[in-house]
């Protein structure tokens, strides 16, 4: 059986703001239940209302630390089945107890780089190696960049792909190189323009682009 995961930012219908939140509700449901094994993740927001958030099931947790800004946090892991597919919520009060998923642009940057790092993380807790992550977006773009570096340490992630999806180009995840760095612990290598860097900023969305799309291809030469 094939498993992919979906990462974003928000999904129907717990969560939306616009186009991406019907998407990721949408097209997970349109695989084959028998052929593939399709789960979802998304942060648990506070503003998710409470008829779904008292249905979610608490799974595990652990403490993660990103760089030398993010240290020790706490990571929940929650869990909600819904039309054969499984949904996972990333709990943590400090960054997602919100009224709304986006707001000051220096404080998302943190928590969806944070995101990104617990989403990989919590993978091997739940037992869950899919071939394919699909990431939506500039809030999921470090996925693939954590996933082809730091995480290729641990077999549990050879040979796992991703891909991304943009939904509106208009949103990037720019912020200084030297905050990013601090936040995500990636070496100055990583800073340059085939990769994180983009005029003299640091921008998620091309990380995940550039570093994901790469990776990928050279996975595919290596296996033929």
């Amino acid at each position: 059986m094939r498993k992919i995961l979906f990462a974003a930012s928000e999904c129907v219908p717990f969560i939306k703001t616009g186009g991406l939140a019907d998407v990721c509700g949408a097209l997970p449901k349109e695989f084959d239940k028998n052929d593939w094994d399709i789960r979802v993740v998304i942060p648990n927001y506070s503003c998710i209302p409470e008829h779904w958030r008292n249905q979610f099931e608490y799974v595990t947790h652990f403490y993660m630390s990103c760089g030398n800004y993010i240290q020790n946090k706490y990571v929940g892991i929650l869990r909600y089945k819904m039309d054969g597919i499984t949904y996972y919520f990333i709990d943590n009060q400090e960054y997602f107890d919100c009224f709304l998923p986006y707001g000051d642009i220096r404080f998302d940057m943190e928590k969806f780089i944070f995101f990104d790092k617990a989403v990989l993380s919590m993978l091997p807790l739940i037992k869950f190696q899919p071939q394919i992550i699909h990431c939506h977006d500039w809030e999921t773009g470090f996925i693939p960049v954590y996933l082809n570096t730091e995480f290729q340490g641990d077999m549990f992630f050879w040979g796992m792909k991703s891909i991304m999806t943009i939904h509106n180009l208009k949103f990037q995840g720019i912020w200084d190189v030297k905050t990013v760095k601090g936040l995500t612990g990636f070496p100055a290598s990583m800073f340059v323009p085939d990769k994180l860097e983009f005029k003299k900023d640091a921008n998620m969305l091309k990380g995940g682009l550039g570093i994901g799309t790469k990776m990928n291809r050279s996975k595919g030469k290596n296996k033929d």
